[in-house]
């Protein structure tokens, strides 16, 4: 079992290092913006990769609607298990929902996309692509409603969530399918070609984002909150995904990537969200570095588990 484990830490964890050290470096002693970088990523490297990935993909049907009521039960199972854990702890209204935020967005477009086509291969991103895809329309609906749920509109989540031009390259990729059109040879090269880009670059923005991740010296409360989050994301999450996925009837490779898409280490963003709304960003900040330093040696056991 060992000897599967460093395998499969060689072959799939270490490449996926390289990039992010790389960035960590860069923000670490050259201040490299993360700003500008966030912007290339969401404006130009991951409509291409979505567009590209979901004109290529081999998907059914019966695939998008199992991913999509996977991604809903998946939420609602651990924003249960938050709001049960922030009453057993006695956490204060932003704890609580900073604990949300924790255990519901997890890092599967910067980090889990990249690391599914190392462990899964092209195969495993076509049905990692419609997971990213939704993802992103929760984060900015439902994540913004557990970050302040007062502040929170219908009028501002829909308009935050067809902001972002991944949803508009989805509903392009989505309708040249229906009509069984294609794009223009070069044009389809030329978005391949910036798909191409999308692992690397987005893993050093991972590692530069890390960089500037605060250690802080928390307070009890929030000491005590941080061991439930990270509990919940690195021990409960995946428990909650097979369940999910019983329920459901998943199976098969499907099973496998979403599985592991799920156990992700905390999102990034899941600290501008606890930053803007108030919701315990120190708490926030400590479980995006703890579970994602964690998630290099426990995504090597959880791909062998289900390899």
């Amino acid at each position: 079992m060992i000897q599967i484990v460093l395998s499969t830490l060689l072959s799939v964890i270490v490449p996926l290092s390289i990039p992010v050290i790389a960035g960590f470096l860069l923000g670490k002693f050259m201040k490299l913006e993360t700003k500008p970088l966030s912007t290339l990523y969401l404006y130009f490297l991951s409509p291409a990769m979505i567009l590209d990935t979901l004109l290529k993909a081999q998907l059914s049907l019966h695939d998008v609607a199992q991913t999509a009521a996977f991604s809903i039960l998946n939420l609602l199972l651990l924003w249960g298990i938050a709001q049960i854990a922030g009453k057993m702890f006695k956490l204060s209204a932003p704890e609580t929902a900073g604990l949300t935020l924790i255990s519901t967005l997890t890092n599967s477009a910067n980090y889990g996309l990249p690391l599914i086509l190392l462990a899964f291969g092209q195969l495993g991103l076509d049905k990692a692509s419609v997971y990213v895809v939704i993802q992103i329309i929760l984060v900015n609906t439902l994540g913004v409603y557990f970050a302040a749920r007062s502040e929170f509109s219908v009028q501002s989540a829909v308009k935050s969530v067809f902001s972002l031009p991944a949803i508009y390259a989805a509903l392009l990729a989505l309708g040249l399918r229906v009509l069984d059109w294609h794009l223009p040879s070069g044009i389809q090269a030329g978005v391949s070609m910036i798909a191409a880009a999308y692992s690397p670059v987005v893993l050093a923005i991972l590692g530069t984002q890390m960089a500037y991740v605060k250690i802080f010296k928390l307070e009890p409360s929030i000491k005590k909150a941080s061991y439930a989050g990270l509990i919940i994301r690195l021990l409960l999450s995946p428990l909650a995904a097979c369940l999910a996925m019983l329920i459901l009837g998943i199976s098969g490779l499907l099973f496998s990537v979403l599985f592991i898409l799920a156990s992700m280490p905390v999102a990034v963003n899941a600290v501008i969200l606890a930053e803007k709304f108030n919701a315990s960003p120190k708490l926030v900040s400590t479980c995006i570095l703890w579970s994602t330093l964690a998630s290099f040696l426990i995504l090597p056991i959880l791909i062998m588990i289900v390899a």
